[in-house]
């Protein structure tokens, strides 16, 4: 039980990370808690995932994007900012960027069935499922995993990608700074009479937080509601035809009658950052290393962007004849995938912040600020640029290793 690297977690962050050592010649093994059958076919827990175009070109350099079915792609052409009673708010199109659109929507339980059909094909890659990590030792020597059916995984390197509340971080001493909240987030996909026109909204309304992210079908969106947790457990308690109706009225009928297609999920609003990245032998991705308050979507294309750029410095230490668990390949990981994280991570929590609060003060300040948006064109490119990904700090983590980075 001797591998090159142990990765903690099949979510998307670990099997693209895996899949992104293909043909490097390291021996992985990957270690999930669930059943394999489970991955085979992951069930489907109403999140869609905003896809930016440099995590699409990923996705496609992966293979993942050719197992996905024409129904789990959405076009996400344009989208808007409401707040409050507004009827235009701030729009941000695509031709203003020269492009075809700004993004995709990807179903979360597509892309991770995408993911794991990859790896599934991949004979370096053991996967270890049904199997939970009991604890995690590293030291000068290599790194030892246990799991809690006896078995002793040995590794060079261990990665964790086993979400934001990841146990593995937690084991190896690793701090995180947690944002709670204080509200539910409900994910319900929707028909609706009024088609979407491929446009998605963010739309912050008093007491509560409203997304509508169009899907392949121009009369079915995912609907995203924020809500503090006691008024959630009153919403969810409604039959289908009841939510329908509520969801129709806290959309003030902008979409006309609404009715319920999907499944009800809901999920406790935490943002998370850690401390650290890595540790001796250890690397965090994913959530566990940033978990995004979804707000500004890159939540997932931040978890891409982190395996591609530990990846990247893996595969160049393995050509060069190097460790590849040497700190000056970590460091070089943790420094680039802070760099291209932290200042979005601050401002979305600043963002959720402001337009939360259902102060008049802040309410005040945040109709100014999207009245001054609208006007400023260069702010609404630097904002565009960040949806599809194409602002200058995000690609840097792919500039060749070793090579000096622009002041």
């Amino acid at each position: 039980m001797s591998f090159d690297i142990v990765i903690v977690g099949a979510g998307p962050a670990g099997l693209c990370f895996a899949r992104s050592l293909a043909g490097s010649g390291l021996r992985i093994a990957l270690v999930e808690g669930q059943e394999e059958e489970v991955l085979i076919t992951p069930p489907d827990d109403g999140r869609e995932i905003a896809i930016t175009h440099h995590s699409q070109r990923l996705l496609r350099e992966l293979g993942l994007w050719a197992r996905l079915h024409e129904d789990e792609v959405g076009c996400l052409r344009d989208a808007i900012v409401l707040d409050g009673n507004d009827r235009d708010g701030l729009i941000f199109r695509h031709d203003e960027m020269g492009k075809a659109q700004l993004g995709w929507l990807l179903s979360n339980h597509a892309i991770r069935r995408a993911a794991y059909a990859e790896v599934m094909t991949l004979p370096e890659v053991e996967r270890i499922t049904g199997a939970r990590v009991s604890a995690v030792c590293t030291g000068s020597d290599g790194t030892q995993v246990s799991l809690e059916n006896g078995e002793i995984l040995h590794a060079q390197l261990v990665v964790a990608a086993d979400s934001r509340f990841s146990a593995t971080r937690r084991a190896m001493g690793i701090a995180a700074s947690m944002h709670d909240f204080g509200k539910t987030m409900l994910v319900l996909r929707m028909q609706h009479d009024v088609p979407h026109e491929q446009v998605a909204w963010e739309w912050f309304g008093i007491g509560q937080t409203l997304a509508l992210l169009p899907l392949h079908d121009p009369h079915t969106s995912s609907v995203v509601l924020t809500l503090p947790p006691p008024m959630m457990r009153t919403l969810l308690a409604l039959d289908d035809a009841a939510l329908a109706a509520a969801m129709a009225e806290r959309f003030q009928q902008r979409l006309g009658a609404m009715r319920v297609s999907g499944p009800r999920c809901a999920y406790p609003l935490v943002g998370v950052y850690a401390k650290r990245f890595v540790a001796e032998r250890f690397a965090l991705i994913g959530d566990a290393a940033v978990g995004m308050h979804p707000v500004t979507a890159h939540g997932f294309n931040f978890g891409l962007l982190g395996q591609a750029t530990l990846a990247r410095e893996v595969r160049a230490a393995k050509a060069a004849g190097q460790p590849i668990w040497s700190p000056s390949v970590l460091q070089r990981y943790e420094r680039r995938h802070r760099l291209a994280t932290r200042p979005l991570y601050l401002a979305t929590d600043l963002l959720a912040g402001l337009y939360t609060d259902d102060r008049r003060p802040a309410r005040v300040v945040r109709k100014l600020a999207l009245g001054a948006g609208a006007r400023l064109r260069p702010f609404k490119r630097m904002v565009m640029a960040g949806l599809t990904a194409e602002a200058s700090g995000l690609p840097m983590p792919f500039r060749q290793p070793g090579a000096r980075n622009p002041r």
